[in-house]
């Protein structure tokens, strides 16, 4: 079972990666990427809330290597991750874990980006409010395109979603 676990988030990290180019889009300082919150919900579902924040932090870190993140993608993504699998644990319900993901990305992965990573780790100053409405759109986008994937994998027998 661990191997499909690990086998499931490669495959989850190359989407991640190979799509961030095309769907980085530059806001301010950030350069919010709804693929890696469809990622998020994906993985969290799947495989549950510390493999959905590693796969986020992977992601991340190679977002960054190539130019099409900045360490706003840390909080953003990994604090969305782990709250999307999380709430999906206990209640076993999707739309619940997608909202997970969209109140980790959106509410608190921006205020923990405009009062801590932007002005301490990027000596950059953000408006919370402009931070967190770009954050919010990029993960409900990303969220909506995250469960039409999971219902086309369950649709294709590759998940077992109850």
């Amino acid at each position: 079972m661990e191997t499909r676990k690990v086998a499931r988030a490669v495959i989850l990290v190359a989407i991640g990666v190979a799509l961030s180019p095309f769907t980085s889009i530059p806001i301010a300082v950030a350069k919010i990427n709804p693929t890696q919150h469809f990622i998020n919900v994906v993985s969290a579902i799947l495989l549950g809330p510390w493999w959905a924040t590693g796969i986020a932090m992977i992601i991340g870190i190679l977002r960054n290597a190539m130019g099409t993140g900045t360490l706003l993608a840390f909080p953003g993504g990994m604090i969305g991750a782990f709250l999307a699998g999380f709430v999906y644990r206990f209640s076993h319900n999707m739309y619940l874990g997608a909202l997970g993901e969209v109140i980790g990305t959106g509410v608190i992965g921006s205020v923990v980006s405009a009062l801590i990573v932007a002005p301490m780790l990027m000596g950059k100053s953000m408006a919370m409010g402009a931070l967190m409405v770009a954050f919010s759109g990029s993960t409900l986008l990303g969220s909506v395109i995250g469960i039409l994937g999971l219902k086309l994998l369950e649709r294709a027998g590759f998940a077992d979603l109850k």
